[in-house]
């Protein structure tokens, strides 16, 4: 991290589904620590910064100690999956009102028997009665009368946000603008337009505005009690495409990556300090597992979908899977099966003593795998008990029965396997898929669960060189404090070549 000569502190944040990652530096001095989320009291990103700047728990923090925040989060990424975003209406041009239903016909699951459609983003949606043609021109004049009542609706109906994406949109704003206008006397919390992805391709674009325009109050509200509390601090936002924007600026599409892109900038510069080249990233933490691979320079992706949602956004190309150290194990069908579903922090694996059910993390314990004499005792009801290893035995034992396997290690073991055969799949995507060889690769393994999991996930993959660094339960945080700010912007240009000066300079 870089050092600071007027001794203030430079602070990384990484919220995760189940911690919070905090790391400060100051003049080569750094501190760390994890913050359980979901307990009572203040922000966790708060309590983080109170322990790293080693403050009581009535004494405030002096803005005065910390240069500036960078904060990456998985709240935009949690919202998305959940589905749990602000409740948005999406306005669109009469007759596409169904394009995010019926989407682009791309069948990832060919044979598949059972095709199950993602939930639209948006759970309203408004057919504006207009239209413009390719160069401009209106063809049916704005219905302005129609499109308020629909939207008076709307907001009686509940929905908080709104999403505009007409026919043509992204290059004559005409319509869309005047749309915005209505909405914004109406009161609508937020309302955003096709400038968010101002590009051709009507079936993505409707996606993107939808999910901006869903995940953005979401993101700005998860950030408010820190804003709040320190006003007078600069504070930029990890983004998906491994940059960082003023907290103003960030917006819900662009931050669906925002903390594991921080895991993998991470890992490159880890990576780089230890002579190596070619690296997988895998970063396991306790409620899912981000892997992506480094060959030399970052990899991007400008077209994705997430969660059933095609995002038109730059990303990191970066693969998640639900297998965390807080991943439920259960037993359906005689078979086991680990996840998708996560623990969580609250009540979080058996072992946390709040009747949790059982997770990756407790057969690490049944393995005894995990240092148990070393982990403090924050847990419990109140925060003040060490692991329960019992709980962890009984869980396992109540799996074996259903399993019919001979002992709990039989299977903690074999759930183990399946967490592995699951990642590994995932790392093969972003390697071997694309051309790339692990096997000359090395693995960098990070993140609370990673550690546990490195040498027999690199076995399965056959790789020979395992990276854990120094601070591995908090790379992510520390790769958000080494990102650079910036952003990657797109706009669609159209006109003839041979008039363009770019073709003239090039001739």
């Amino acid at each position: 991290m870089p050092t600071n000569p007027d001794q203030r502190w430079h602070i990384a944040i990484d919220r995760g589904g189940t911690f919070t990652d905090v790391i400060a530096c100051r003049d080569g001095t750094v501190r760390h620590t994890k913050v359980l989320n979901g307990d009572a009291g203040e922000d966790p990103a708060i309590t983080g910064i109170r322990e790293v700047l080693q403050l009581g728990d009535d004494e405030p923090i002096d803005e005065g100690q910390i240069d500036h925040i960078r904060l990456g989060t998985t709240v935009a990424t949690n919202a998305l999956l959940t589905r749990d975003g602000a409740k948005t209406v999406l306005v669109a041009t009469a007759g596409l009102g169904d394009l995010s239903i019926i989407g682009d016909q791309c069948r990832p699951q060919l044979f598949s028997l059972k095709i199950e459609r993602p939930t639209p983003i948006a759970c309203h949606v408004i057919e504006a009665d207009e239209r413009l043609a390719v160069d401009g021109e209106i063809v049916r004049p704005l219905d302005e009368d129609r499109v308020r009542t629909a939207l008076l609706l709307a907001r009686q109906a509940g929905c908080t946000s709104v999403a505009v994406a007409l026919m043509h949109g992204w290059r004559y704003e005409v319509h869309e603008q005047r749309i915005a206008e209505i909405a914004e006397s109406i009161g609508f919390d937020e309302i955003v337009r096709s400038t968010v992805s101002p590009l051709r391709g009507l079936v993505s674009r409707l996606d993107t505005v939808s999910l901006d325009a869903s995940l953005s109050p979401v993101l700005q509200r998860g950030m408010t009690p820190m804003l709040a509390e320190l006003s007078g601090v600069p504070v930029r936002c990890m983004q998906s495409s491994g940059r960082l924007v003023d907290a103003a600026k960030f917006r819900g599409c662009r931050a669906v990556l925002s903390g594991p892109a921080g895991g993998l900038v991470g890992a490159a510069d880890e990576a780089k300090r230890h002579g190596f080249d070619r690296v997988v990233a895998f970063d396991m933490g306790g409620t899912s597992t981000d892997v992506s691979w480094f060959g030399g320079e970052f990899e991007r992706d400008t077209d994705t979908v997430i969660g059933g949602v095609r995002i038109r956004a730059p990303m990191l190309r970066i693969h998640t899977v639900a297998s965390g150290g807080g991943s439920i194990c259960r037993v359906r069908g005689g078979r086991l099966r680990v996840g998708p579903e996560s623990a969580g922090a609250s009540p979080g694996p058996a072992c946390y003593r709040r009747g949790g059910p059982a997770t990756i993390t407790d057969c690490h314990v049944v393995l005894g795998r995990l240092p148990l004499e070393s982990m403090p005792p924050v847990f419990g009801p109140r925060g003040d008990l060490p692991i329960d290893s019992a709980a962890s035995q009984q869980v396992l034992e109540s799996l074996t029965k259903d399993a019919g396997l001979d002992s709990p290690m039989d299977t903690a073991e074999g759930l183990l396997d399946v967490a592995v055969e699951c990642i590994a799949g995932a790392i093969r995507e972003v390697s071997q898929q694309r051309g790339h060889d692990v096997r000359n690769a090395a693995l960098c393994a990070f993140g609370g669960a990673g550690g546990q999991l490195a040498c027999r996930l690199a076995d399965r993959l056959g790789m020979a060189a395992v990276l854990v660094p120094a601070r591995a339960g908090v790379l992510s945080a520390q790769g958000i404090a080494r990102a650079d700010v910036g952003a990657v912007r797109r706009a669609g240009v159209e006109c003839p070549l041979d008039d363009h000066p770019a073709m003239e300079a090039a001739i």
